[in-house]
């Protein structure tokens, strides 16, 4: 396979036959629906029968139903999810603004239950958060200015960037291991990026700033260090001028003023890296134990 195969990913061409034999294989067909969907009337009609003789009232499940293909649920939800925001006043009035902060809830709520060790916990949560998912892409599907996309565009759109990011499944690129499929994930990227006409664009651009601190901090370095950045520049400078200054200010050299705990919290996440760690999660942990010494100490008495 040539090297071009690696750098780029597959062709593009290459990359639309790929999908199209994945979609022959694994799309739900378009009957296998509730009956509700595939007749006309009301949209709030929900005495819904099932194509496979299932239960002629309520939806069975994936588990009733012989022959479904996975991800059949998916498309009860996004009629649901048609017909909330047609019928119902809070649903009908949402914005991508305004659920902002459920997203963000919903994926911390999300990483709660995966922490708690609760499988049950996980999947409600992991449901809460594709809502959020289909939600977005019905708003924008509303959008009348050229803007709009729909929920399969969203899903072609992640299915054609699996595929590309992927040669070694989908191209016959042969890897070593894990690390191998890693930097050529690295290396795809940064052809997609000179494709857009943003060759000269850092490895770092693309990195939300709105993240947890530790989270971001990790994000950092890891991009940097896959970028071929040297560890010593996770050593951030600490002086007089930054411990001074609020958070964020200019420093003397016209750089970002960084205090010394800050420069010291930033080296410590590089230490947790260096040692196989996620800070986040470690820090969570540790908030966690801490919650629950609290809490003993309150059933002690000391309240």
């Amino acid at each position: 396979m040539p090297s071009r195969a690696v750098a780029g990913g597959m062709d593009r061409k290459a990359e639309e036959e790929t999908i199209a034999e994945l979609s022959a294989t694994t799309t739900t067909p378009r009957d296998a629906r509730p009956v509700a969907a595939q007749q006309a009337g009301d949209p709030r009609d929900t005495s819904w029968g099932t194509p496979w003789g299932g239960p002629a009232a309520g939806w069975p499940g994936r588990a009733a139903v012989t022959g479904d293909r996975p991800g059949a649920a998916l498309l009860r939800l996004v009629e649901v999810m048609d017909t909330l925001r047609v019928s119902c006043p809070w649903d009908a009035r949402q914005t991508h603004e305004s659920l902002a902060p459920h997203l963000l809830e919903e994926c911390y709520e999300a990483l709660d239950a995966l922490e708690g060790g609760d499988p049950a916990a996980l999947r409600d949560e992991l449901g809460d958060v594709l809502l959020q998912v289909v939600f977005h892409a019905r708003i924008a599907a509303e959008a009348t200015d050229g803007t709009g996309y729909t929920i399969d565009d969203v899903a072609e759109g992640i299915v054609a960037k699996l595929i590309r990011r992927h040669p070694h499944v989908f191209a016959g690129v042969t890897v070593s291991g894990p690390e191998e499929v890693k930097r050529n994930w690295d290396a795809i990227k940064a052809a997609e990026r000179a494709e857009a006409g943003d060759a000269s664009a850092s490895v770092l651009d693309t990195v939300p700033f709105g993240q947890p601190a530790l989270t971001l901090a990790a994000q950092l370095q890891r991009r940097a260090e896959r970028a071929g950045a040297p560890a010593e520049l996770a050593g951030l400078p600490a002086g007089p001028a930054a411990a001074d200054g609020p958070a964020g200010a200019d420093g003397a050299d016209g750089n970002q003023a960084v205090s010394d705990i800050g420069a010291e919290l930033f080296a410590l996440v590089a230490r947790a890296r260096e040692a196989g760690l996620d800070p986040e999660l470690e820090l969570r942990a540790a908030a966690r134990r801490y919650r629950d010494q609290v809490r003993a100490w309150e059933r002690s008495g000391h309240r």
